[in-house]
């Protein structure tokens, strides 16, 4: 038998294998699935393994990387530190000359107006201000270097191959007469530059009263802001939807977990700012500081945006008066959106910089399940099977990283040790064989259903001590020049999951892309994939620096720190109200996690005397840049800018140091990742998700929230964040469903299933050793999906036209109660309900033990109306009143809103098998008793589909009209048609002139008509032909 001798010290334990003798191991299949195990032997320092069939993997004891390998230099951020310079005090700001006017603004020389201060950098002393009106509602105003060379270019400018920048329009020179920005600039008494809008004369940002600061590796400005000012976006946080005033915004990508108020894992230094006006009776506007409305007074809204073109580490304070905008090098490359509603904002942001989102394929918007923990191809099995078991349906099964070639995890038992090495585009042999993949696969795809793997961002590096360990994706891409070096050159080495790690380098000189396109192609011809999952790609290390540089004998090597489920990590937590629902087991879950803590504690050194922290604090070094601890320190969740990241001074081929590009890994892997999925599918629309984003990821991927945590508090968060992502241009957006880390229970799960079923991108997904959580492990969890899911099914021709309206028109799909309704600024910090489009208004329940919750029906009282989902029947409801709406566990609280018209399919399994279902109409008409609507059809998967249609739906004085363009064919019929707040029984229904004398019924208490047996009349299908529908 083997023995563990654990050698450790504060925090990790160092963990070797002693064995007596070879053993006999016989059917293991919690270690190896089904497989038969001949042998496990030793020699020397090695363990061999040896399943029948299958080549022997020998591997050393695995050595755990130290601790102390993720501690960086003790900093304190700048906004906490005592000692830090105000550069507002000492710089002494610029001064303009030698401006010029240009066919779309300006230009000008600016140049210090004083002694230099090199506060946090070395300062510029000559700049160029370069302003253009771009188009209507643009305005761009850059500050950059007036003297740069190849040396020091990538410190200040953004290359456009990375990150294109807005351009005037093609016919801006008229265009642009019509803006309603102006910007004006001052010398009195240092340069400073305000833009206004011209219809209100209200200022949207000036530098007025404040210095501009322009250094290496320091720039700040600062602009005045209303009182209670409304800012949105400015991301990835986690954080209500509106910002308030007092936060501080880092931008600065980090693998940290979805940690509330950090920096997490995307960055998107753009912000959309809403003001309201009370206006009177001669249409003058007085600016409302509150959130509290009048239901009988006027209100009108602007909103105007602002995006900062710049990939470097940045922190935006949003003090009570003021914003004040730091990054720690690039420019200042400013473009202002006139608005004036937030979606327009949001469209124009968009359509100038971010590109329009990506069409995602019709299946994409079926349900997904993905665990850490699922051990082989025959426990996913058995997850599809129970789906089919309990009638839920299931269009994506995901694997985590227990697919990886070498991966143990948790299931080498009899040797209680961890062996991690996840290998990229490599299954493991035993337990996720590519024969037994393609024979599960198959089944996958005759049932209409999907496999997507994940994929890190990280290539292990084999261990040249030990021939076994070969790994060829590593050696063509180093062969290709294809990972980030060290500044002399050599191999950067970090560490994830599989030990010591490289880190492709996605800039031209480097070979990545093209090796990156190969091993998915040559992974995709063993593994029958739908889609790729990018994790990892802020992008994480676990050490600083290069740590593995000179280590890899020592490969594979497990992570500074605990997994879970392993000694010292075992998860006890659960969700807010488990005590007084499971009180037993909420009782011996807080013993057992006493008893851990305390283990934990008595395994640590006894603590020193604690002194002051000696903190590292920089200063600048003329002609020289510190990348590595820069003289700012922004406040990132890491602290160090090298903790759990690629150092900043990893080096990329073409010179360029992280430190200036850190933010945009994720944004560019996953650009690498469409193109690879172009290569395998081609002409198909990729499907792929990926965790760490910039302006512009939309057009290539979705996003999910990250590794958030089984609470009700992270249930709220999911809406405000997916409706920031609304608003950065990545509507394919959710969240791990019934939480990531700690277990999950039956309530929250049973609410959490209900609200991500609203979500565009709904999936399912828990940590390893967390108690499961699919939908089936509890009836009512089973139940209130059932239900939710009735309702997705039901709405996806609807979601799937959202989407191509967001894929070319920059709309939304997602939406804030304030962007549908702008003028109400009672709904500025609204964030508990939201619409998905324009039609439907979803109130979740999100706090333990409640069967009721709060809820307002934005315009009532001013020509909207609202119908309950499930009664059909209109809500009553007064201006501004918080209605308390009744909803027992398993039930969510969705209304249509009058206007609207509902093209509608029947629920399935499958999305394949629904879309060939009949039609529906669901017509919700207005107080004046209209409704229109629009439907998008096409193959469901290609960029450029050979066919499309569109049809338009129109009710107006009890008639509706149906006409389409395109000819995509659908040969579904049209089964029957709702219609809610019809005010009388209707006598007379015809369909193109024929009269309908049977199906028609009418609830006279609901108001609410139904004319049922259009299928004869359809039999070509419900849009083959035009027609009117007379009541």
């Amino acid at each position: 038998m083997a023995s563990l001798l654990r050698l450790g010290h504060a925090g990790s334990l160092l963990y070797a294998v002693i064995f007596s003798s070879s053993v006999a191991l016989g059917q293991q299949s919690s270690v190896f699935g089904t497989a038969t195990v001949d042998t496990l032997s030793t020699a020397g320092s090695t363990v061999t393994i040896a399943p029948s069939g299958t080549q022997t993997q020998t591997f050393a004891p695995e050595f755990t990387i130290p601790t102390n390998a993720d501690n960086g230099a003790i900093l304190i951020p700048n906004i906490y530190d005592p000692q830090a310079i105000n550069a507002q005090t000492v710089c002494p700001g610029y001064k303009a000359s030698n401006a010029q006017r240009t066919q779309y603004g300006l230009t000008a020389s600016l140049s210090l107006a004083g002694e230099a201060c090199n506060v946090y950098g070395n300062d510029v002393g000559q700049l160029t201000l370069t302003v253009q009106y771009q188009s209507a509602d643009r305005l761009s105003v850059k500050i950059e270097p007036a003297n740069l060379d190849s040396s020091n270019s990538s410190w200040f400018i953004l290359p456009e191959y990375l990150v294109p920048s807005p351009q005037p329009d093609a016919n801006a020179s008229s265009t642009t007469l019509e803006t309603d920005l102006g910007f004006f600039w001052d010398n009195d008494p240092t340069f400073s530059l305000s833009v206004i809008r011209k219809s209100t004369g209200d200022v949207l940002f000036s530098t007025a009263g404040t210095k501009l600061v322009y250094e290496d590796q320091f720039i700040e400005f600062v602009s005045p802001l209303p009182e209670n000012y409304n800012l949105y976006g400015l991301g990835e946080t986690i954080h209500s939807f509106r910002l308030g005033n007092n936060l501080t915004r880092t931008i600065y990508a980090a693998d940290t977990g979805d940690t509330i108020d950090a920096n997490i894992y995307g960055s998107h230094p753009f912000y959309v700012d809403t003001r309201y006006y009370e206006q009177d009776s001669t249409g003058n506007l007085t600016l409302v500081t509150s959130n509290i409305s009048d239901p009988t007074k006027d209100y009108v809204s602007y909103s105007h945006g602002l995006y900062n073109r710049n990939s470097h580490g940045q922190e935006i304070l949003l003090n009570p008066g003021n914003i004040t905008w730091r990054a720690l090098g690039g420019s200042i490359d400013l473009y202002f959106y006139a608005g004036p509603t937030a979606l327009d904002v949001a469209t124009s942001h968009q359509m100038a910089a971010a590109g329009l989102p990506a069409m995602q394929k019709y299946h994409t918007f079926g349900y997904h399940q993905c665990r850490w923990g699922y051990r082989n191809w025959s426990q996913v099995e058995e997850v599809v099977d129970n789906f089919a078991k309990f009638e839920i349906p299931l269009e994506h099964i995901w694997t985590d990283i227990d697919y990886m070639f070498q991966y143990r995890g948790q299931q080498f038992d009899l040797v209680d040790a961890y062996m991690l090495t996840t290998l990229d585009f490599v299954n493991d042999p035993t337990r996720f064989g590519y024969d037994e993949g393609k024979t599960f696969i198959s089944k996958l795809t005759a049932n209409g259903q999907h496999y997507i793997p994940i994929v890190d961002s990280a290539i292990y590096v084999p261990n040249p001590a030990n021939a076994s360990d070969a790994y060829s994706p590593f050696d063509d891409g180093n062969n290709t020049n294809s990972f980030m070096l060290n500044p002399d050159g050599s191999l950067y080495i970090g560490d994830v999951w599989p030990g010591y790690t490289a880190f492709p380098d996605w800039l031209p000189g480097s070979g990545a892309n093209e090796w990156w396109i190969d091993e998915m192609a040559k992974w995709h011809a063993n593994v029958n994939w739908s889609g790729i999952w990018i994790d990892m790609s802020e992008v994480s290390s676990f050490c600083v620096g290069s740590c593995g540089s000179g280590n890899l004998s020592l490969n594979p090597a497990h992570p500074p720190f605990g997994l879970p489920g392993e000694p010292g990590n075992v998860i006890y937590t659960y969700p807010e109200g488990f005590n007084l629902t499971n009180a037993t087991e909420a009782a011996s879950a807080s013993s057992a996690a006493a008893s851990q803590s305390s283990s934990v504690a008595s395994a640590s050194p006894t603590p020193t005397a604690t002194t002051a922290p000696d903190y590292l604090r920089t200063v600048p070094t003329p002609g020289v840049r510190n990348v590595n601890h820069p003289p700012y320190v922004i406040n990132n969740i890491q602290g160090d800018l090298a903790v759990h990241a690629v150092s900043p001074n990893a080096t990329h081929h073409n010179g360029i140091e992280e430190y200036d590009i850190h933010n945009l890994f994720g944004h560019q892997i996953l650009n690498a990742t469409y193109n690879a999925l172009l290569d395998v599918f081609p002409g198909k629309r990729p499907f792929i998700i990926g965790r760490s984003t910039f302006v512009g990821t939309g057009q290539w991927a979705g996003h999910w929230g990250g590794d958030n945590t089984a609470l009700f508090e992270y249930m709220y968060f999911s809406i405000p964040q997916a409706l920031s992502f609304s608003l950065f241009g990545i509507p394919m957006f959710g969240v791990d469903t019934c939480g990531f880390n700690g277990n999950s229970d039956e309530e929250l799960c049973n609410r959490w299933m209900q609200l991500s079923a609203f979500f565009p991108f709904y999936r399912n997904h828990n940590t390893l050793s967390a108690n499961s959580q699919e939908p089936y492990v509890w009836s009512s969890v089973t139940e209130a999906t059932k239900t939710a899911m009735n309702i997705r099914f039901q709405l996806l021709p609807y979601m799937y036209t959202l989407f191509n309206l967001a894929h070319t028109t920059g709309s939304t799909v997602m939406r804030a109660l304030s962007w549908e309704f702008p003028n109400d600024p009672s709904l500025a910090a609204a964030d508990l309900q939201f619409f998905l489009g324009p039609a439907i208004l979803v109130t979740p329940v999100l706090a333990q033990g409640m069967t009721t919750v709060s809820g307002v029906f934005p315009g009532v009282g001013k020509g909207d109306i609202y119908y309950d989902w499930y009664t059909l029947a209109q809500v009553d409801a007064s201006p501004g009143q918080n209605v308390t709406i009744v909803a027992p566990l398993g039930h969510i609280p969705v209304y249509v809103r009058g206007g609207n018209i509902l093209p509608m399919q029947q629920p399935a399994m499958t999305t394949a098998v629904a879309r060939n279902t009949p039609w529906s109409l669901l017509v919700a008409l207005s107080e004046e008793g209209s409704a229109s609507g629009s439907l998008y059809l096409d193959d469901g998967e290609s960029i450029n589909p050979p066919a499309t249609l569109n049809v338009d739906l129109v009710a107006t004085r009890s008639t509706l009209y149906a006409s389409a363009r395109g000819s995509y064919a659908d040969s579904n019929p049209l089964a029957n048609i709702t219609i809610l707040g019809v005010a009388q029984m209707p006598t007379n229904v015809t369909l193109n002139g024929m009269s309908i004398t049977s199906g028609v019924t009418y609830d006279a208490v609901s108001k609410v008509a139904v004319v049922n047996g259009l299928q004869d009349l359809t039999q070509a299908g419900a849009w083959s032909a035009d027609w009117v529908l007379k009541w």
